[in-house]
């Protein structure tokens, strides 16, 4: 018995262990750049043209703390409105080494991938240092459409607080 669930437990190892990509592979650089688009340009600049291009028609998001926002319109609408009228400017920071990408066949075509990771979220005011004001988990589902990638759903979740 021992034996039989060593051996079974030996040989699923593998996959669970090696279906992330590598971060030199393409797909994983190509998401770090979309990354890179949806929040250091589109979130910490306020830039709403890079969330209306990089975001599916149908795109829902979830938030451990704010709910869920089941539009692409009223996600844009939340950043125009919340995110880019405060009285600071909001700064999202990948941590280093903790984004993974997984990715989505259909009998071997890809057609998405997952992107999971770690964020921090920094109040910036010209007089103070940046203030880390959350550190929360991400997870994401990006979607193969007409060869462009577009995020189709949205995780932030286990936000805490930086104190």
């Amino acid at each position: 018995m021992k034996f039989t669930l060593f051996s079974l437990l030996f040989c699923l190892t593998p996959f669970s262990t090696y279906s992330q990509v590598a971060p030199s592979s393409g797909l994983f650089r190509t998401l770090k750049a979309q990354d890179s688009l949806l929040f250091e340009v589109g979130f910490n600049t306020c830039d709403i043209a890079q969330f209306e291009n990089l975001i599916s028609d149908d795109f829902e998001f979830y938030h451990d703390k704010s709910g869920i926002t089941a539009s692409k319109a009223a996600f844009i609408a939340g950043i125009r409105d919340g995110l880019c009228k405060m009285d600071y400017k909001a700064k999202r920071e990948l941590v280093v080494n903790s984004m993974e990408v997984y990715p989505l066949e259909n009998n071997g075509v890809l057609y998405g991938a997952i992107q999971t990771g770690i964020h921090r979220f920094y109040e910036v005011k010209d007089v103070k240092p940046d203030q880390l004001t959350s550190v929360a988990k991400f997870t994401h589902i990006w979607l193969l459409v007409n060869g462009e990638w577009k995020l189709g759903r949205g995780l932030s979740y286990d936000h805490g607080s930086s104190k």
